[in-house]
């Protein structure tokens, strides 16, 4: 896949906000004096980072939800723990994107408001996988895979952490095997809800966007065959499609009850010519088996896998030296999601903001998690995406104020059943 990824954890060093009210600029400024004022025992060789209690911006706590605020003041870092609590059964995880659609970007509160009914109120957020940032009209675009309630809306690209029809988190390298299945049987590999590119096919769905955004190439309108399953496209099937229509310049768009498979110009002489009602088979398996998952979201890297933490603190030798690279070594605001048998922890690191807090490298991070009891964790988007939200409210201190991303994991409370 060549979704691009998100550059916010890697740009120059953010601002301390001017804007957020007077509330957040005094509780900066307290936060400042606090760390000056306990930051002196910092200075003693052989001292170990230690966290001191929190400051008087609490978040209320949830029957198993609960929010601390962790301060280390030999570095300085500032932490943003939500925990909660496995055993609750009335407790689950939802995988939130912007509007609604693929392509878009909104805030944290607006993604927990969009919550349907049916599925629970929304207690806490955490924001998400790296996107496509600053390039209309595709801004927006999930990096990996995410799964909305079921519905299959970014195909996998990287490590993912997603959750069984039981509510348990796993964390995996999923791999995607998405192909169409012409009616002569060959197979062409298709992308799913992205731009698509020189020779790539790329399947688009009503969640995407109105249109496909793609120049040129031939896009073949897919319906629903028969009595077989159809929208919304979810992981580990294989659909019946009937063309519906197809389209030679481009850009069409995409029907509310149907699907359009675009193919580059440079891929038509590769593929057998389809008319209106022929058959296509469409194939959305991926290895492990993600069949029936409701909640999936992407990142990466994997912090902790199976107990073992990334521990790199270097680059390795021939690594690029791009910044993307670098940054995994340099403290940066992050944010990450992590587990033990008992808990999940959602978790953003402030950064950028010297006299508040630095960032985290990624061993560092992977350290703090396993610090937790996590013995499975994932890194999310950081830089200024780093945000946590709980009871209303972004709790923690975005380098650049509270800002809009493109997805999120939330913990949410479930109807009460009548």
């Amino acid at each position: 896949m060549n979704h691009q990824e998100n550059l916010n954890e890697y740009g120059p060093a953010c601002p301390r906000p001017l804007g957020g009210g007077k509330g957040r600029a005094v509780a900066a400024l307290l936060s400042a004096a606090l760390w000056a004022a306990t930051g002196i025992l910092s200075l003693i060789p052989g001292t170990v980072p230690r966290a001191i209690a929190s400051d008087a911006r609490e978040a209320k706590s949830e029957p198993g939800v609960s929010y601390k605020h962790d301060r280390v003041t030999s570095v300085p870092w500032s932490i943003h723990v939500i925990t909660i609590d496995r055993s609750r059964k009335d407790l689950a995880f939802f995988s939130a994107h912007a509007n609604d659609k693929v392509l878009g970007v909104s805030l944290l509160a607006e993604q927990a408001r969009a919550i349907p009914r049916d599925v629970g109120r929304a207690l806490a957020a955490v924001n998400g996988d790296f996107y496509v940032r600053d390039q209309p009209p595709y801004s927006g675009d999930p990096r990996g895979l995410q799964i909305v309630n079921g519905n299959l809306i970014s195909a996998p690209d990287t490590v993912c952490v997603w959750f069984d029809p039981n509510g348990n988190p796993h964390l995996d390298e999923v791999k995607g095997e998405f192909h169409v299945t012409w009616p002569d049987g060959s197979k062409t590999p298709f992308g799913l809800n992205q731009q698509r590119q020189a020779r790539q096919a790329v399947l688009y769905t009503p969640t995407y966007s109105m249109a496909t955004w793609a120049a040129g190439g031939r896009e073949i309108i897919l319906e629903k065959d028969g009595t077989n399953a159809w929208l919304p496209l979810q992981a580990g099937q294989v659909y019946r499609a009937r063309v519906r229509d197809v389209q030679a310049r481009g850009n069409t768009r995409i029907p509310a009850d149907a699907m359009v498979l675009s193919l580059a110009p440079q891929l038509l002489t590769e593929v057998p010519a389809v008319a209106a009602g022929a058959v296509l088979e469409i194939s959305t398996a991926t290895t492990p088996d993600l069949k029936n998952v409701k909640t999936a979201i992407a990142g990466g890297p994997a912090l902790i896998k199976a107990g073992t933490r990334f521990s790199q603190k270097r680059p390795s030798p021939g690594t690029s030296g791009d910044y993307s690279q670098r940054s995994k070594y340099e403290r940066h605001p992050r944010s990450a999601v992590g587990w033990s048998a008992t808990h999940v922890h959602l978790v953003t690191v402030d950064g950028r903001q010297p006299s508040l807090s630095t960032g985290m490298t990624l061993a560092e991070l992977a350290d703090y998690m396993a610090g937790l009891g996590c013995t499975e964790a994932m890194n999310l988007d950081g830089g200024k995406s780093a945000q946590l939200w709980m009871a209303g409210q972004i709790v923690n201190n975005p380098c650049q104020g509270e800002d809009t991303v493109a997805n999120s994991l939330l913990v949410v409370r479930k109807p009460q059943e009548r």
